[in-house]
């Protein structure tokens, strides 16, 4: 072998999956898949590439930044290979499905990133997740959590914590200041990293008048369990819009304390992951210890006015690869295999498709090959008895 030889090198942050991994990982998508279907999810296949215009609609510059784009040879179009599965799913709904009624939609698929997101160090996560259209209340984004609560604890996953904000919030208080878009993404960038003297610098210098200068500055500091509760004083002064989704933040901690009692939650006002593309709650699932989230998600009504049909949505996704590499489960059932002979005898085959049929898995030899059944990873192989009937034995 030539040590020179780098041709077998993937590009960084470009991995694949290797038995039995890959066994366990399909196991895992297998089951995620089937728990969807069981709350009425149905499962989609965006394309991997489309037109770039198609694809950006309504998802902000930070997904145009992750978005490898190319030329399309027939049309000399700009096409984009898909950073996120979600817009493409609420394209569906919007202009292919076009329902009335509430929609419930799930998908499952790679996407390609220009750079690695978090902690993984992925540029080509495994996107699974679930969105649901038409419905802006409450119940729906507890019903979103509450699946995407359960997908972790299919995925083994213990411990998980909640980490739950409100985009609207912030939105509406920038409103009520009157904020130009640059004055508020200034302030959104500085609440992101919580830098209080900067927040406070950018209130006096854009000549915000209290007490709406003062309710932004707040946001800085409206997090821990106790936020929702501080929060009613501390913006006391908001308009109506802003004191209708402080309740609907309220409502939804309320009901998932009802629905999950143990589950600890963490509440941040300042938390405006996503800004450019949620319009409501944002949440996220953290591990201890871990500051990579597990799964993440939230709520961006009327994305499809865009596709000519704006509707409510809020949704949640993740990795599976992420998924099955932090959860404990049991490896898949089947792990062993029988090992036929090279023979040709019709009584071996006629066995052989009996088995495959009761779902075994049988590997079948090859006249000359290296290696039997152990090195093929089969722990039983088929063998002849006098009479001439096939019969499976266990390796000792």
């Amino acid at each position: 072998m030539n040590p020179d030889n780098t041709h077998w090198l993937l590009p960084e942050g470009i991995s694949e999956v290797l038995p039995p991994q890959a066994a366990a990982l399909e196991a895992l998508r297998r089951d995620l898949l089937d728990l969807y279907r069981g709350w009425g999810y149905e499962l989609v296949f965006p394309p991997f590439i489309e037109y770039l215009d198609s694809l950006m609609t309504g998802a902000g510059s930070d997904l145009d930044l992750q978005t490898f784009k190319v030329t399309d040879q027939i049309t000399g179009r700009t096409l984009g290979i898909r950073a996120d599965i979600t817009p493409q799913v609420a394209r569906i709904d919007a202009h292919q499905l076009r329902r009335e009624a509430p929609t419930r939609l799930c998908y499952l698929g790679t996407v390609l990133n220009t750079t690695a997101r978090g902690l993984a160090g992925s540029r080509s996560p495994l996107q699974i997740g679930a969105e649901l259209y038409g419905h802006a209340g409450v119940e729906a984004d507890l019903e979103v959590i509450r699946l995407m609560l359960e997908s972790l604890r299919l995925a083994g996953i213990e411990g998980p914590f909640l980490d739950l904000g409100h985009v609207g919030i912030f939105r509406g208080l920038s409103r009520q200041a009157g904020l130009r878009q640059e004055q508020e993404l200034a302030l959104f960038d500085a609440l992101q990293r919580k830098a209080v003297p900067e927040i406070e610098a950018l209130v006096a210098r854009f000549d915000i008048p209290s007490p709406v200068g003062e309710m932004l500055a707040a946001l800085s500091w409206l997090s821990g369990d106790d936020a929702i509760d501080r929060a009613r004083e501390a913006l006391a002064a908001a308009d109506s819009e802003v004191q209708c989704e402080l309740d609907q933040l309220a409502l939804l901690a309320e009901r998932l304390a009802e629905r999950h009692p143990g589950l600890p939650v963490h509440y941040d006002l300042a938390e405006l992951r996503g800004y450019r593309y949620h319009t409501g709650m944002v949440f996220a699932a953290y591990l201890p210890g871990m500051g990579q989230e597990v799964a993440r998600g939230g709520r961006y009504d009327d994305i499809g006015a865009l596709f000519g049909h704006a509707r409510p949505a809020c949704g949640f996704s993740t990795d599976l690869n992420l998924l099955l590499r932090l959860g404990r489960r049991p490896a898949p059932a089947g792990g062993g295999c029988i090992f036929a002979p090279a023979d040709g005898d019709a009584a071996l085959q006629r066995t052989v498709e009996t088995l495959r049929g009761a779902g075994e898995r049988v590997v079948q030899g090859l006249p000359g090959q290296a290696g039997g059944a152990a090195e093929m990873g089969c722990d039983r192989v088929l063998q002849r008895r006098h009479d001439g009937e096939w019969v499976v034995i266990d390796l000792g």
